[in-house]
């Protein structure tokens, strides 16, 4: 892993959404090997629950800037402190179905315990690089979206958990940017629009 190609990267910003959010996609070295904390969203959630996701969430007023929100977020998620973080740059913003332009950020964090701290979050998962890089551990799929048309979704099956939707896409820029993993040219099925998810 290489983090200057994230530190180089001059991210692209979305300011036609409803709201903002803020994520932290934290890297972590456990066990000498690179790896990324994950939160698995709590499954009575009215938005994305059940999925994989990077510690962050909504921009609020008393938030200085997008930054702000990402760090209290993840304080209120996993206990995540600030003055722990070190910050490395951004990835570009994504825009969400639930119309939310997302920030997501990549900072190194420390190698210690995590323990869910709201009841927004089930779950901390600790995937190691290697395994997310697995090609073995990756498919995608192609289909229509009623909001983005055509559209690509990727999927990582990595110790039992899946990452997916908006998490895939921001993981997906990253291991591009930070990492040798090459996201294969062809899809691995084409399906109809209202097709179920393989999770």
């Amino acid at each position: 892993m290489d983090l200057s190609g994230v530190r180089r990267h001059q991210a692209t910003t979305v300011t036609d959404q409803e709201r903002e959010a803020a994520v932290i996609a934290p890297v972590i070295d456990r066990d000498e090997e690179p790896s990324l904390l994950f939160t698995k969203r709590a499954d009575h959630l009215s938005d994305h629950p059940g999925q994989m996701s990077f510690p962050g969430g909504g921009h609020e007023p008393e938030d200085e800037n997008l930054w702000a929100t990402a760090l209290r977020e993840a304080d209120e998620e996993i206990g995540l402190r600030a003055h722990e973080v070190e910050r490395v740059g951004r990835l570009d913003d994504i825009r969400t179905v639930t119309r939310y332009s997302v920030r997501p950020y990549v900072a190194c964090i420390p190698d210690r315990e995590y323990e869910p701290g709201d009841e927004e979050v089930a779950e901390i998962a600790v995937l190691s690089l290697s395994d997310i890089t697995d090609l073995d551990n990756y498919e995608s799929e192609r289909r229509d979206h009623p909001y983005y048309g055509e559209i690509r979704l990727h999927f990582f099956y990595v110790d039992g958990y899946t990452v997916w939707g908006a998490t895939a896409r921001m993981l997906v820029q990253f291991l591009d940017l930070a990492t040798d993993w090459e996201m294969p040219t062809e899809v691995d099925r084409v399906v109809d629009p209202d097709a179920d998810f393989p999770v």
